[in-house]
């Protein structure tokens, strides 16, 4: 089957076409700036524009009927989870649950609209980011509020960057040959989060409701008392959809450092003496060490810890100051190994308990699979039945 995997960011949009036999990708590219400044007024300009890359004279596909279905890396439709065939039904959860994630929900459903339009013969499917996290216990999903919150209205945990955290998974697994295995995976970047994975399942997550909690972003939040941010909506007297803002927009480590929410700035910033942007960088090194220790406890012990995104995989002093000192937990780093890996290999020393690990994020063959498992599904559902095998 031929699936093209969209990527979509707030003014980005990235694909990638796989045959997903032999799991070849066929085509792949990128627009910017969408918008803006860049080529592209708007996705929908953005996917036409790829649409046409793909299918032609002397391109991958002959024609689009080639395409058996797309695939959407999607982010948060709350009780909604799994790989679902996009519906009326799933994108009014998305709608719904937009308010969670404002920078990743409309821009989806904006794009799976123009999908739409486009291919109105061609299956669209949503794996969504919180299905890694489907068997997280009550304990683990469960805040402490009012039950009917969480009965009536979603109100609870749910957990992002599924696809990244199971490909960390599965490499892993592979890599050492079997599933009995305790792992923490750190998913840096723009957007960060750590998972506690036991066997291939996943236990915990430190992302919450939003893809705003958890680990400072780069601009989100992370983690905050929610007193704090009540008592500063009656301080400065703002309205929830402009506290939303501040939070989702304003915050995180830009927030911090009053400079930039990249961690590269921010390095180079701290080197130069910004004491502001050196803290930045101490508080998210900070909450992913806390991360890491909760998480080997909840876990009993750890086999293998692994890095991936944009930071877990470039960036060897947030790798070493998250490591430093972790002897004691079986975690041991080889200086020189972390400082010269590039995007992929194995950082710690040859006599510790843990293995570190630095992998790719690779998301998109996750959601290739998940999309042509649900449409072989359907399609198989929707064949009529036979007589006598004929």
């Amino acid at each position: 089957m031929f699936v093209l995997v969209a990527n979509i960011g707030s003014t980005s949009y990235k694909y990638r076409l796989f045959e997903t036999e032999g799991e070849k990708v066929l085509a792949e590219g990128k627009a910017e700036r969408i918008g803006r400044s860049g080529n592209f007024p708007d996705h929908a300009s953005a996917i036409r524009d790829s649409l046409a890359a793909i299918a032609g004279a002397n391109k991958p596909l002959a024609s689009l009927r080639q395409l058996g279905a797309v695939g959407f890396k999607a982010v948060h439709a709350g009780p909604i989870t799994g790989a679902q065939i996009v519906d009326e039904k799933v994108l009014d959860a998305m709608e719904e649950f937009s308010f969670f994630a404002p920078a990743h929900n409309p821009p989806y459903i904006a794009a799976m609209r123009a999908f739409q339009r486009e291919l109105p013969d061609v299956p669209l499917v949503a794996v969504f980011e919180t299905a890694f996290f489907e068997n997280l216990s009550e304990a683990a999903v469960t805040y402490a509020l009012p039950a009917a919150w969480k009965e009536e209205h979603g109100i609870r945990r749910y957990g992002f960057h599924g696809a990244s955290h199971r490909a960390a998974s599965e490499r892993v697994r592979d890599q050492f040959g079997e599933s009995d295995l305790r792992h923490i995976s750190c998913h840096l970047g723009g957007s960060s989060s750590v998972a506690a994975i036991k066997n291939g399942v996943a236990v915990d997550i430190s992302f919450g409701i939003s893809p705003q909690s958890g680990l400072p972003q780069t601009h989100r939040v992370g983690d905050v008392d929610a007193f704090a941010i009540l008592f500063m909506m009656k301080k400065l007297n703002l309205g929830v959809d402009e506290m939303a803002s501040m939070l989702g927009s304003q915050s995180g480590l830009a927030g911090i450092s009053g400079l930039s929410g990249d961690v590269r700035d921010l390095e180079a910033a701290a080197r130069s003496g910004d004491e502001r942007a050196h803290l930045a960088l101490d508080v998210f090194v900070r909450a992913v060490r806390h991360y890491i220790g909760a998480f080997f406890v909840e876990l009993g012990g750890l086999d293998v810890l692994t890095f991936s995104g944009g930071i877990g995989e470039n960036s060897a002093g947030i790798r070493s100051a998250i490591c430093h000192g972790l002897s004691v937990i079986g975690i041991e780093i080889e200086a020189e190994r972390n400082r010269f890996v590039r995007c992929q290999g194995t950082i710690s020393t040859n006599a510790s308990p843990v293995k570190v690990m630095v992998l790719p994020a690779d998301e998109e063959i996750i959601v290739a699979r998940a999309t042509a498992a649900v449409v072989s599904a359907s399609l198989l559902e929707a064949k009529p039945a036979t007589r006598n095998g004929q």
